[in-house]
């Protein structure tokens, strides 16, 4: 029997066999620990072969990922790419097609925070935090996106975080990369639906390195890396037909979180009046595409 997976539905907890992932070739990137670890270690166990990518500065705890993949019986490749590097992207999906001839599965996770207040970030700092969390995913799914469109089948995962859905205090450059993740994500989604090819993102809830000082101590048994990984596995597999969401999720729960906007107001000659009315309505429309909000915007004058 497959490995199980935990489904929760109204307060019922009911085991399902996870799906399988024989045959098929993921990337994952910043897997040499933490959520990128559980993750690769998660699509191996479900029959995935791994390219597990993370920097050399870490003391190549990727070769012990790929140690923990074989010794359980799986089959998993090393990477040492710095991700932010301009020819990281390709050189990844290069080493999927040459040592597996294919790829199915791209998990976006590698990140880094340089917390500051605004005033206080340098501008080259804001930008290395963008060419890790934004630019190299960006050039990552370029490199893929022909492979996948051509294969009619592909499935991407990229992480985001709750500070770019909503902002938060010292981390300005974080959030707006995270942020940029999700314009690229619908984007791509899109792009993508016709050629079976997916794109979701993934808010994680997780105790690693970077969060644990920031989990009271009493939770963090329950919000484990391997609990955003069951759901990860999920979404990167061929029985996942959901596009464009972007499911924020820890302790084997989740949500999602979506963009909504209110009915149109005529701003008139008082904007004022007309905005306070604005922040008074429910929030209502759901917008699939900006061509659609357009439309819709027109046809509500």
């Amino acid at each position: 029997m497959g490995p199980v997976m935990t489904i929760l539905s109204q307060g019922q907890q009911e085991p399902v066999t996870a799906p399988s992932l024989s045959g098929q070739v993921a990337i994952v990137t910043g897997a040499g620990t933490g959520l990128g670890s559980a993750y690769a270690l998660q699509l191996a166990s479900q029959g995935a072969r791994v390219v597990v990518n993370n920097r050399t500065t870490n003391g190549r705890s990727a070769d012990r990922v790929v140690e923990a993949i074989r010794a359980r019986g799986g089959e998993a490749l090393a990477n040492y790419e710095s991700v932010e590097a301009p020819d990281a992207g390709s050189r990844l999906v290069a080493a999927a097609l040459e040592h597996y001839g294919r790829l199915d599965i791209i998990i976006a996770n590698a990140a880094v925070d340089r917390a500051a207040r605004f005033q206080n970030i340098e501008p080259e700092t804001f930008d290395a935090v963008m060419q890790v969390n934004f630019f190299s995913v960006v050039r990552l799914l370029h490199a893929a996106w022909p492979l996948l469109l051509a294969a009619k089948y592909g499935r991407v995962l990229v992480s985001t975080s709750t500070a770019g859905l909503y902002g938060n205090h010292g981390q300005a450059a974080y959030a707006s990369s995270k942020a940029a993740l999700l314009g690229l994500m619908r984007t791509l989604a899109i792009e993508g639906r016709s050629s079976g090819v997916t794109v979701n993102a993934v808010a994680p809830y997780a105790v690693t390195r970077l969060t644990e000082p920031w989990f009271p101590e009493r939770h963090r048994s329950a919000f484990t890396p391997e609990a955003v990984a069951r759901l990860a596995s999920w979404l990167v597999s061929d029985r996942c037909h959901l596009n464009g969401i972007t499911v924020v999720a820890g302790a084997g729960h989740a949500r999602l979180a979506r963009a909504l906007e209110t009915a149109t107001v005529s701003l008139g000659a008082d904007p004022e009046t007309a905005l306070e009315r604005l922040t008074g309505m429910s929030f209502e429309a759901a917008p699939q595409t900006a061509t659609a909000e357009f439309e819709a915007f027109m046809t509500s004058l």
